[in-house]
């Protein structure tokens, strides 16, 4: 019996379905090493554009370190009318690069130093009320809590609230969180939402609040009235804000000058240990736009005679921006 064989049609239709196979596997083949190579490429771009845009956040870091520096250097009280306090205005980055001279290195770069702005300001954080204050000793310091206890009445805060952030903070600072069971010491704002804080509390405590790595006083040429108001038992917050519209014209040299201002206010005499005019502690805010991307970071620095040190740095595309350039009015 003679072997069947295909119709000569058949075998070209068999052909021709083989090779469409052929090529439909190459082109595949092909278009998934291309999206590989494209993946590749959009990923180290990425890449690139962040260790760009981290470089460009940290020399904005040491700008605001020298101008702290520059500031300490002149001496007197710190107050909104110094240079340190002017908040940077969003400018083209090929701005700043021109005037030092460094347009050639940015020609090398992925980022476009047209396309790309940069702001930021430089607040101070002792114009808040510390929350290191609430712990002295290990115990809680009752002129702090009253402290916060008038901040959280003026805003509205439940007293619950308070009541978890105290104990929490005794717990943490008491041992500086070397305890197995004491709760984590938190090193950044955000993170004392671990001690049960709720976001809305947090969120409008910001502005007023701070958590730093040693007890402070509240910077009376800086603080908002609501801060001076909490921070003097006994002060009315008419008067609190009269020394933040006074302190425009003319900045408070000292506790004294103040007292000296206030002649008949008796909850400012008794007033030294709280309040001061200078600051060793600021955040540094800075923001880096380019197309799609934004880039944020908050710096806290500790400034000591000319030493002006990074303590902790914060980077993040969702960080508040509620404090720069806080004019301290309210």
């Amino acid at each position: 019996m003679k072997p069947l064989r295909l119709p000569r049609s058949g075998q070209r239709g068999a052909a021709l379905l083989a090779a469409m196979l052929t090529v439909t596997l190459v082109a595949t083949i092909a278009a998934s090493a291309v999206w590989q190579q494209w993946r590749n490429l959009e990923v180290e771009g990425a890449e690139r554009t962040r260790v760009q845009a981290a470089w460009l956040l940290l020399g904005g870091l040491d700008f605001s370190r020298q101008v702290l520096r520059q500031d300490a250097r002149v001496g007197g009280p710190d107050s909104l009318s110094e240079p340190w306090s002017v908040p940077l205005a969003e400018a083209r980055l090929s701005t700043f690069l021109q005037a030092s001279n460094n347009q050639s290195n940015a020609d090398d770069s992925s980022i476009d130093a047209a396309q790309a702005f940069l702001s930021g300001a430089i607040v101070d954080a002792q114009a808040r009320l510390n929350i290191r204050n609430l712990v002295s000793n290990g115990q809680i310091n009752p002129v702090a809590l009253r402290q916060f206890q008038r901040l959280f009445e003026r805003l509205g805060l439940p007293s619950a609230e308070l009541t978890v952030l105290s104990q929490q903070a005794q717990a943490a600072l008491r041992t500086e969180g070397k305890a197995a069971n004491a709760p984590l010491l938190p090193r950044t704002y955000k993170e004392l939402a671990w001690w049960g804080l709720s976001p809305g509390t947090l969120a409008r405590l910001e502005p007023y609040m701070v958590l730093l790595p040693q007890e402070s006083k509240v910077n009376i040429n800086t603080a908002s009235a609501t801060v001076i108001w909490a921070a003097v038992e006994g002060l009315d917050f008419a008067t609190a804000q009269q020394i933040a519209q006074l302190r425009l014209s003319r900045a408070f040299d000292d506790v004294a000058d103040l007292q000296k201002r206030f002649p008949n206010s008796t909850a400012l005499s008794n007033a030294n240990a709280l309040l001061d005019v200078k600051s060793i502690y600021f955040e540094v805010w800075a923001r880096l736009r380019f197309d799609d991307l934004v880039v944020q970071e908050k710096s806290l620095v500790y400034r000591q005679g000319l030493n002006v040190t990074t303590v902790v740095r914060e980077r993040g595309a969702a960080l508040a921006a509620s404090l720069m350039g806080d004019g301290a009015a309210n």
